[in-house]
């Protein structure tokens, strides 16, 4: 695709190739995301983080993306502080917020809304989530962690053993991945969740399309003990008519430390979109898996900034100008 302008809406936009460039300018950004070298390559640019859902790691860290190369942040949360509270339509806001930025990053409850937005927009936009649709820097950040935790081991994304767990009906992130993943080849896929809460079928036809083998299992411990990867994902609450609802299977696909080591192989990496649900009900990843070497949540939330500097650059068509801008910090930086 051609990244200059263009908005960032959904995984279909992407070709392997695309995955490749991304993933390739997220690690020339590693030296300003680690605070070694400082660059204002987007210095006087403005990035409209308009948030109508709450958000904490996507939407600080799309700020603080934006920071490290240099610009500015304007930000909307919630939809009371904005004038779609008093009738506003998402294509006026567009028109006008699009006059203020140069790049705008928006989640919103309704799928599509983000695409209807776009079409209105003056500047590039990039999708932070759109209801139980696509979350498609999330699915970014989650199969970049994936990669360089493979690197690691020696090995690739191709031939990846991966387990999904929770809240497949309902979780975007998981929707999205499962998207990028038919880019690669020879994928394995465990889907564990409730009967209820599946993998909607459009998304296991299509891996299945992709030429990936798909097992659909309820049986935790079975599900995770022959992957690569344990993708957990927490009961999606605000997705449920009512919290009782969401209540019945909250707590049901538990994983400690003493079912990683009974269960997994050794080498599994734990990851998890965030927020992990800690509440005693829910947890479905145990606070005894926070000294787990492979426990990577907490190293996939740092890769979300690395991408979404990338995007931004590629976006705004900075990347060759990067370094340019740069110089050495100068303050104490512990990273």
């Amino acid at each position: 695709m051609e990244f200059t302008g263009a908005h960032i809406l959904s995984i279909n936009q992407f070709e392997r190739a695309d995955i490749e460039r991304i993933f390739a300018v997220a690690d020339s950004m590693e030296p300003y995301a680690l605070r070694r070298k400082v660059t204002r390559v987007l210095e006087g640019a403005i990035l409209g983080n308009m948030f109508f859902e709450p958000s904490t790691r996507t939407r600080v860290s799309f700020g603080a993306a934006f920071n490290l190369l240099g610009g500015e942040v304007r930000e909307t949360t919630g939809f009371e502080s904005s004038a779609i509270a008093k009738g506003e339509s998402l294509y006026d806001t567009a028109r006008v917020l699009s006059g203020y930025s140069d790049v705008i990053c928006m989640r919103h409850p309704m799928s599509g809304s983000v695409a209807e937005f776009a079409e209105a927009s003056r500047v590039p936009v990039l999708n932070g989530g759109d209801g139980s649709n696509e979350h498609p820097t999330q699915a970014l950040l989650d199969l970049y962690t994936i990669r360089q935790e493979l690197f690691d081991k020696g090995r690739n994304i191709d031939g990846l053993r991966i387990a999904m767990i929770g809240d497949l009906k309902h979780g975007r992130t998981v929707h999205s991945l499962c998207k990028l993943l038919c880019l690669f080849n020879n994928i394995q896929v465990t889907l564990v969740s409730p009967n209820e809460l599946a993998m909607p079928e459009n998304v296991v036809d299509m891996l299945r399309e992709a030429g990936h083998e798909v097992i659909i299992s309820d049986d935790l411990t079975r599900g995770i003990s022959s992957v690569d990867i344990a993708y957990s994902t927490r009961i999606q609450e605000e997705r449920f008519s009512s919290k009782d609802e969401a209540d019945l299977y909250r707590g049901r696909f538990r994983l400690n430390q003493s079912i990683y080591t009974k269960f997994c192989e050794p080498n599994t990496v734990i990851m998890h979109p965030l927020p992990r649900d800690s509440r005693e009900d829910a947890n479905e990843l145990d606070n005894d898996l926070n000294q787990n070497p492979n426990l990577a949540i907490f190293r996939q939330a740092d890769n979300g900034v690395l991408v979404r500097m990338a995007l931004f650059a590629l976006v705004l068509d900075v990347v060759d100008q990067v370094d340019k801008y740069s110089r050495d910090v100068n303050w104490y930086s512990g990273r």
